[in-house]
């Protein structure tokens, strides 16, 4: 084991001394300037044995956010998992960087009281979740699914499945004489000087 990995541990053992009984651990490892933060003392976080988290990590619980992590599961670089009902990670399942898992969206709707609208996320055992991607309340992804990079993904994600949002390409023909005309003009709104 190697100083860096050493460092790691003694992060995760800071946070289940400072919460206490909101968090229940084993042995995990978050490296440098990863963050736990739990706002409310009825928000409880679960963390499985030999779980990684890379660097920069952002886990925030509030009002009474349940969030578990199972065995073995590793968060790479720059990931936020945002919980204030029920975020649930099963063992196993990878997460790749830039990922943004939430189970609240924000009710610009509704009165100043009122204004979150929570929801589960429940993400299953051996899942992949690519670069990039964004889990949003009322979710539900099986075991061994695949998240592709850059997914936006709400709502059921079958088991053994590979998901992606469609993603066209649209493209139009140009004649060269219209894009010297385009480069020649001047913006519209600019003014010569």
């Amino acid at each position: 084991m190697n100083v860096s990995q050493l460092l790691a541990f003694a992060r995760a053992f800071r946070y289940w001394l400072l919460y206490g009984r909101s968090i229940h651990a084993s042995v995990f490892a978050m490296q440098g300037g990863s963050t736990i933060e739990i706002f409310n003392k009825r928000a409880r976080c679960r963390v499985g044995r030999f779980v990684f988290m890379r660097k920069n990590i952002s886990i925030r619980l509030d009002d009474e956010g349940q969030l578990t992590l199972g065995d073995h599961v590793f968060i790479n670089d720059n990931c936020t998992i945002n919980c204030a009902l029920r975020v649930s990670i099963g063992e196993y399942t990878k997460i790749a960087p830039n990922v943004c898992i939430n189970d609240h969206d924000h009710n610009f709707r509704g009165d100043a009281e009122g204004h979150l609208l929570k929801g589960e996320v429940v993400i299953g055992s051996n899942v992949w979740i690519g670069a990039g991607s964004i889990i949003l309340r009322d979710t539900v992804i099986g075991n061994n699914a695949v998240i592709a990079a850059g997914s936006i993904v709400k709502g059921y994600v079958p088991s053994d499945t590979l998901f992606m949002n469609k993603r066209e390409k649209h493209f139009s023909a140009i004649s060269r004489a219209s894009v010297e005309e385009a480069v020649r003009a001047p913006a519209k709104g600019a003014e010569a000087i």
